[in-house]
């Protein structure tokens, strides 16, 4: 491995901005930039053909031999900066540091696939476990659209991007989205869960064509608003006296029901 640059001080500029993004919404708003954390996320980023800006490992980590692997191979192409243990703590955005972690820019600029395709809309959905869990499931059911409302964990924060486990790299992401205008012309159906009087049985339920999936917040389920859009309410059978299912676990339940119609 050749010579890394070293960075020893949280004054420097880079560490200082490092931090920023790590702990700031509006910081990585502002300047458009995430940290994906682990060789996990920078793999399936690469593959992707996303760029880095940065890499940077910590001491431990380069005792790692799928770190070392990961720095010796994009040596050539970013540059690779290493961190004291402790410095590499305080820039990480995650409570257990995987020892390397990469800049990138907030890809911008998302290619829609057509309409009709299936989809996910999540209203406003704040957990970023349960958000990224999602996008997740989502992409390993074969959806390759998320439209994200106002009110829903920053998508590319970096937790969010942890537990969505490289899924962002396989979807087309919007935020800020107008979901009725959005859907207005869709040509699939849009379904949302709930326990609504005639709410229909996820598995009595045609899902053989494309549909747009309401997905809403924890507690609060999908805004009035948009809940009155969807052109049938569907309902998860539960055994009596079961608790509601958790967003993450509805929407996993919904989406692979509608692969296992597909495949069918």
């Amino acid at each position: 491995m050749r010579d890394l640059d070293t960075l020893t001080s949280r004054d420097n500029p880079r560490i200082k901005h490092l931090h920023a993004l790590a702990t700031s919404a509006r910081d990585r708003r502002k300047y458009g930039e995430t940290l994906l954390d682990g060789a996990h996320l920078i793999q399936a980023a690469l593959q992707a053909g996303q760029m880095l800006k940065g890499i940077f490992v910590s001491a431990t980590g380069l005792t790692q031999t799928e770190i070392v692997l990961l720095i010796d191979q994009l040596a050539d192409q970013s540059r690779v900066t290493q961190l004291p243990d402790a410095l590499f703590a305080h820039v990480s955005p995650v409570d257990t540091p995987s020892g390397v972690m990469a800049l990138i820019d907030v890809p911008a600029n998302v290619t829609m696939p057509p309409e009709s395709t299936s989809l996910v809309v999540l209203d406003a959905v704040q957990d970023p476990g349960n958000l990224g869990t999602i996008l997740r499931t989502a992409a390993a059911a074969g959806i390759r659209c998320a439209l994200l409302t106002p009110g829903c964990a920053q998508a590319w924060s970096p937790r969010v991007l942890r537990s969505g486990m490289g899924a962002h790299f396989q979807l087309s992401l919007r935020e800020q989205v107008d979901a009725l205008a959005a859907l207005e012309d869709y040509p699939g159906k849009v379904l949302a869960t709930g326990l609504t009087d005639g709410a229909r049985s996820l598995y009595a339920t045609d899902l053989s064509g494309p549909v747009a999936w309401l997905f809403g917040a924890e507690g609060q389920g999908v805004s009035a608003a948009l809940l009155a859009r969807a052109d049938e309410i569907v309902t998860i059978p539960m055994a009596a006296g079961s608790e509601s299912l958790n967003v993450g676990a509805a929407a996993a339940v919904c989406l692979f029901e509608q692969v296992r119609q597909s495949r069918g």
